[in-house]
C-alpha cells in the first residue's frame, strides 16, 4: 500500500467532474463574455448617465459655438490666435472633466468586485477590459456631438481632413481621462480619497499642459511634469493641427516677422512648430490610454479593500463576551457601571434574548424635571392622499386613495401599546397622522390631548417621536447629542444645572452612561452600533421631558439580544408615567409580551383589535379564539405571530366574516369608545397646553445651539477639514513652485497670460474643490435637520445661520495659508493694498464656491443631483469667466453672462488690483502694461472697487439662497 501512495495520481484519469483542473469555473472567452454582458446591462441601467453627459454637452456646445461665432472670430493678429487657441483647449477640458464621473462610477462597483474576485468569479483583467471597451464607443459619439456642433461654426481650418484629425484628438483625450480616473478609482478605493486625488491629477495635467503657462516659462524642476502631462501632447498635436492649415498660412506683418500668423500664434505660446508633432501627441496618448488602462486592471489585481470603520462597543458587551468566552457568571447591570445599585436592580440578558424583559424600580428615575402625564385620544381619523396617476391608469376613477378607515383608540399614560399589522396595514401611516409628521395628505376626525383638541404647535413641545432610521448627527458624541437636545427642548426656566442633571438621569435610564465620550457615526459604516443608535434615538426624544412618545418600529434590524435590550430602555421610560405607543414588526413573544396594550390593524387601515394584552396575552388569545372558526393557538407559539396568521385577508374568505366589523360589534369595541369618550373630556380644573411662543428657546438660544454643534461637528471631521487644507497646501506649493517668481516679469504680454493663468486656475481648481467637498456634508446635516425641526428643536433660519457661518473661519484660514504660500512664491508686489485686494478677493471667492455648493443641495433632493447641477455651471463659468476668452472679445448677446459669471468679477479683480496700474512699464511692443490689460482684458483699475462689492453680493445671494430653500423646500415626504 505504502509504495502505491508513493506513486502521483495521474489526474488524465479522473472523471471531469471530480476535481477541478482549473482557477476558473469556465474558458477565458466564456469569461470575458460573460463580463462584457454585465457591462453593457449595467450601462444600459446606467444610461440616465451618458443620456445627461450629451445633454450636457449639447448645452456647453451651444454656448461655446455662440460665444466663439466665426463672425466675431477673426485672423487678423496673434491676439486673434490666442482666442482661437482658447477655444480649443475649452474643448480638450470639457471632454476631460465630462470623464469625471468614472471616478464614483467605478468606486461604487469596486466593493461587489472584489468580492467576486475573491470568490474567483473571474480574473481582473476579464472584469477591466469590457469596463474599457465598452466606453470606446460612448466617447465618439460624445466627440461626435461636440465637433458636428463646434467645428464649423466656430470657424476652425475648414479643411476635411483637419476636421477629422481634430476629431481623433478629442476622442483620445476622452478616452486618456477615462482611463485615468479609473485608475485612480482603482487606487483610492474610497470616494475621499480618490476625489483629493482627481483634483490633484485634474491639476497637474492642466497646469502643466502649455496652456496656463508657456513651455518655456516653466522652471526647470518642473519640465518633468510638463513632458509626462498627456493634455501637453493634446494640446500641441490639435494646435499643430489648426495653425499650420491653410487659414493661417498668411504673412500679416513683414517688418516684424516672416512667419506665417500661424507659425507667430504657436511661438507665442511655446508650442512646437514641427506638424510631426500631431503623430507624436496621437501616440502619445495611445500610449497613456494603454498605460492607464494596464494599470487599471493591475491595481484591481494587486490592491484589496480598504479597512471599514469599527462599530463602538460599550463595557457592558465587552463583558458579556468575556462571559460566553469564559463561562464566568458576571451580572449585567442595568444602569451601566454603577455598583452601588441593589441587586433588584440588576436584569441579565441571556445568549438569545430570551427573559422576560423588565425594568427595575423605575418609577423615580428619569424624573429630575416635572412633566404632566398626558393621554392622547383619536376618533373616526380618515387619512387620504390623490391617487397615484399608476392606478388611475388601471382604470381606478376615485380621486383620492383612502389609507386610514376611520380608526379610533386612546392611549393613556403609563401604559405602553403596541401598534401592529401586516405590511400596508397603516400602522406608520396612523403614527404621523397622530404626531403630525404628515407632509401632505388629507385629515379628517378629531384627535384630543387630554380632552383638548390638538394644536400641532404646542404639540410638538410635548411630544416626542423616535424614527425607525435613527436620524443623527454623526460627528458629535452621544452625550452632545444629548445635550444639544436638551438645550433647545427644555424651558429657558431649567438652569444648566439641572439640565445636565437630567440628562445624565436619562443617559442611566436607557444605559447610555458608558457610551458617553462614543461618536455616533455613520450607520453600518463607524461609530455606535444599530441598538446603541435606537437607544440614542429615545435618549434624544426623552431628554426634551415629553409627555407623549411615538417609536418606530424601535425593534428592526436588531438582534433579539439588542432587541431585549432596548425593550428595556422603552420598558424603563414607560414605567417613569409617560404615554409610550411603539409600531412593532413581528416580535418575538419576550418583546411582545413586554407591551401593555394592543392596537391591531389590518391591510386597508382599519382596526380589528384595541384593548389589553394581559398576562401571556390571555385576553388577546381570548378574543380571537372566541371567533368562531379561528384555529386555536399551540401550546408554546409566539400570539403575535399566531395573531397575524389567523387574521390575514385569505382567512378571512375562508371564514366569510371581515375581523373589522366583528371588532366593530363586540363589547371591547363599545368599551373603547366609552373610554375615548371618558378621556375626550378635559379633567376639572385642568386648562389646555398654551406656551407663549413657538420654541423653546430664543431665536438667538437657537443659533448659538446650532453653532456649537456645527463646530462639534467640523472639529471632529478632519476628513473634510483637515483634507481641505492639506489639498489648499499642496496646490499652494505646487502653483507657487510652477509660476515662481512670474509675478515680477510684466515685460511681455505672455508673462502677463502666465500671472491671470495662475489667478484663473487657483480660482477654478479651489473653488470646484470647495464646492464639491461640502455637499455630502451638508446632505447628511439637512437629513437630522429635517428631524429637529419637525421635533420644535428650532426654525429653519438658525440652522441656515450656523451652517454658513461656520465655514467662514475654516475658509479664512484656507486663504491665509493658499494666499502666503502663493503671494510669496510667485513674487507679487508687496504693497499693502494690492496684497489686501488678493486676499480678499480669494477670501470671498473660495467662500463663494462653498456657498454655492451648499445651495446647489439646499435646492435639490440629493448630493448627487446636485453634484451635477453644480458641475454644469462650472463648466459655464469657465467659459466666461475672462481667460479662454476676454469680456471684450465675446459677443454682444453673451456679454450680459459675464456679469452674471462670479468667477468673472474676481478675475478682474485679482488682475485690475495686481496690474492695472502699471503704467512705467511697456510691453515688447511699445504698450502700456495698464493699457493692454484695458484693451485685451477690459479691465480698468479705478472699478476694483465695484468688483469687491460684485464678490461679497455674490457671497450673501447664495448664503440666502441656501437659508432661503432651506427654509422653503422640503424634500422629505412622508
Amino acid at each position: 500500500m505504502g509504495s502505491e501512495l508513493r506513486v502521483p495520481f495521474d489526474r488524465t484519469r479522473n472523471h471531469p467532474a471530480a476535481l477541478t483542473t482549473s482557477k476558473f469555473g469556465i474558458s477565458k472567452m466564456e469569461l470575458l463574455k460573460a463580463c462584457v454582458s454585465r457591462e453593457w446591462l449595467l450601462m444600459k441601467r446606467n444610461s440616465f448617465v451618458y443620456i445627461f453627459k450629451i445633454v450636457q454637452l449639447i448645452i456647453l456646445g451651444t454656448i461655446a459655438m455662440t460665444v466663439f461665432l466665426r463672425t466675431e472670430m477673426h485672423r487678423n493678429s496673434v491676439e486673434d490666435g490666442v482666442i482661437y487657441m482658447g477655444a480649443m483647449f475649452l474643448g480638450l477640458v470639457t471632454h476631460l472633466f465630462n470623464a469625471f464621473a468614472e471616478l464614483a462610477m467605478s468606486i461604487a462597483k469596486l466593493p461587489i468586485f472584489y468580492k467576486q474576485r475573491d470568490l474567483l468569479f473571474y480574473p481582473s483583467w476579464a472584469y477591466g477590459l469590457p469596463t474599457w471597451l465598452l466606453k470606446i464607443p460612448i466617447s465618439f459619439l460624445e466627440c461626435a456631438v461636440w465637433i458636428c456642433m463646434t467645428y464649423y461654426v466656430i470657424g476652425f481650418d475648414p479643411n476635411i481632413e483637419r476636421f477629422f484629425r481634430h476629431y481623433l484628438l478629442l476622442v483620445l483625450i476622452s478616452q486618456m481621462a477615462s482611463g485615468l480616473f479609473r485608475v485612480l478609482a482603482a487606487l483610492g478605493r474610497d470616494m475621499v480619497v480618490a476625489d483629493t486625488f482627481g483634483s490633484f491629477a485634474q491639476l497637474v495635467l492642466l497646469v502643466l499642459g502649455g496652456f496656463l503657462i508657456a513651455r518655456d516659462n516653466i522652471k526647470a524642476w518642473w519640465i518633468w511634469g510638463y513632458w509626462c502631462s498627456p493634455l501637453m501632447y493634446a494640446q500641441n498635436a490639435i494646435a499643430v493641427n489648426e495653425f499650420l492649415g491653410h487659414s493661417w498660412r498668411m504673412v500679416v506683418d513683414p517688418t516684424d516677422s516672416n512667419d506665417t500668423l500661424g507659425v507667430q500664434v504657436l511661438k507665442s505660446r511655446g508650442i512646437f512648430v514641427d506638424p510631426n508633432w500631431y503623430w507624436i501627441g496621437v501616440g502619445a496618448l495611445l500610449g497613456y490610454i494603454m498605460l492607464f488602462n494596464v494599470l487599471f486592471i493591475v491595481f484591481l489585481d494587486l490592491l484589496d479593500p480598504l479597512g471599514k470603520g469599527q462599530n463602538v462597543v460599550s463595557e457592558e458587551e465587552l463583558m458579556e463576551k468575556h462571559v460566553n468566552r469564559t463561562g464566568e457568571n458576571v451580572e449585567l447591570l442595568l444602569l451601566g457601571n454603577d455598583s452601588e445599585n441593589s441587586p433588584s436592580n440588576v436584569t441579565s440578558v441571556t445568549n438569545a434574548g430570551g427573559g422576560e424583559i423588565t425594568g427595575a424600580d423605575t418609577r423615580e428615575r428619569g424624573m429630575a424635571l416635572p412633566f404632566t402625564p398626558l393621554s392622547i385620544t383619536f376618533d373616526n381619523i380618515r387619512y387620504s392622499v390623490d391617487m397615484p396617476q399608476e392606478m388611475k391608469d388601471k382604470g381606478i376613477t376615485e380621486d383620492r386613495l383612502v389609507l386610514l378607515k376611520g380608526v379610533s383608540g386612546a392611549f393613556r399614560p403609563g401604559v405602553l401599546t403596541a401598534l401592529m399589522g401586516v405590511s400596508g396595514a397603516g400602522k406608520t401611516t396612523l403614527m404621523d397622522v397622530l404626531a403630525g409628521r404628515k407632509t401632505g395628505g388629507y385629515i379628517e376626525g378629531d384627535i384630543n390631548i387630554s380632552g383638548y383638541p390638538k394644536n400641532q404647535e404646542t404639540f410638538a413641545r410635548i411630544a416626542g417621536y423616535c424614527e425607525q432610521n435613527d436620524i443623527h448627527s454623526p460627528h458629535v458624541t452621544v452625550y452632545e447629542s444629548l445635550v444639544y437636545s436638551a438645550w433647545l427642548r427644555l424651558s429657558p426656566d431649567v438652569d444648566s444645572e439641572a439640565r445636565q442633571m437630567f440628562v445624565e438621569q436619562v443617559m442611566e435610564l436607557v444605559e447610555l452612561t458608558s457610551l458617553r465620550g462614543a461618536l455616533v457615526g455613520l450607520p453600518g459604516v463607524n461609530g455606535l452600533s444599530t441598538e446603541q443608535r435606537k437607544r440614542l434615538t429615545i435618549a434624544v426624544e426623552l431628554v426634551a421631558n415629553p409627555s407623549i412618545i411615538f417609536m418606530d418600529e424601535p425593534t428592526s434590524g436588531l438582534d433579539a439580544r439588542a432587541a431585549a435590550i432596548v425593550m428595556r430602555a422603552v420598558r424603563n421610560t414607560v414605567d417613569t408615567g409617560r404615554t409610550v405607543v411603539c409600531t412593532i414588526h413581528q416580535p418575538s413573544i419576550d418583546i411582545f409580551e413586554a407591551f401593555d396594550e394592543l392596537f391591531l390593524m389590518k391591510r386597508g387601515g382599519e382596526e380589528i383589535y384595541v384593548g389589553p394584552l394581559g398576562h401571556n396575552s390571555c385576553h388577546l388569545i381570548d378574543y380571537f379564539e372566541g371567533i368562531q372558526g379561528v384555529k386555536k393557538i399551540k401550546d408554546g407559539y409566539n400570539p403575535a405571530t399566531w395573531m397575524l396568521e389567523v387574521t390575514t385577508l385569505a382567512q378571512e374568505d375562508a371564514l366569510g366574516l371581515n375581523f373589522a366589523e366583528v371588532y366593530m360589534n363586540s363589547d371591547l369595541y363599545r368599551r373603547n369608545k366609552a373610554l375615548i369618550s371618558e378621556l375626550s373630556t378635559p379633567p376639572p380644573g385642568s386648562t389646555d397646553l398654551y406656551f407663549s411662543k413657538q420654541y423653546a428657546q430664543s431665536f438667538f438660544t437657537q443659533c448659538v445651539a446650532c453653532l456649537w454643534k456645527q463646530h462639534k461637528s467640523y472639529w471632529r471631521n478632519p476628513s473634510y477639514t483637515a483634507t481641505r487644507i492639506f489639498f489648499t497646501t499642496v496646490i499652494a506649493l505646487i502653483f507657487g513652485t510652477i509660476f515662481l517668481n512670474l509675478g515680477q516679469k510684466v515685460g511681455k504680454r505672455q508673462d502677463l497670460f502666465n500671472s491671470l493663468g495662475s489667478m484663473y486656475a487657483a480660482v477654478i481648481f479651489i473653488g470646484i474643490q470647495n464646492g464639491q467637498c461640502v455637499q455630502p456634508i451638508v446632505d447628511v446635516e439637512r437629513t437630522v435637520f429635517y428631524r429637529e425641526k419637525a421635533a420644535g428643536m428650532y426654525s429653519a433660519l438658525p440652522y441656515a445661520f450656523a451652517q454658513v457661518f461656520i465655514e467662514i473661519p475654516h475658509v479664512f484660514l484656507q486663504t491665509i495659508i493658499y494666499g502666503l504660500i502663493v503671494y510669496s512664491l510667485i513674487g507679487l508686489d508687496w504693497a499693502f493694498m494690492k496684497f489686501f485686494w488678493y486676499m480678499f478677493f480669494m477670501f470671498f471667492t473660495f467662500l463663494y464656491f462653498t456657498f454655492y455648493g451648499m445651495m446647489a443641495v439646499a435646492m435639490t433632493p440629493n448630493s448627487d443631483i446636485a453634484a451635477i447641477v453644480a458641475t454644469a455651471f462650472y463648466a459655464v463659468w469657465n467659459i466666461f469667466a475672462g481667460f479662454l476668452v476676454p469680456r471684450s472679445r465675446i459677443p454682444i448677446w453673451w456679454r450680459w453672462y459675464s456679469w452674471a459669471c462670479p468667477v468673472a468679477w474676481t478675475l478682474y479683480g485679482l488682475v485690475a488690483s495686481q496690474y492695472g496700474d502699471i503704467a512705467d512699464v511697456r510691453l515688447e511692443d511699445g504698450e502700456q502694461v495698464n493699457a493692454f490689460i484695458h484693451r485685451f482684458f477690459g479691465f480698468r483699475h479705478d472699478y476694483v472697487g465695484f468688483m469687491a462689492v460684485g464678490v461679497v453680493g455674490f457671497t450673501v445671494l447664495f448664503a440666502f439662497v441656501f437659508a432661503f430653500s432651506i427654509k422653503v423646500l422640503n424634500f422629505q415626504r412622508r
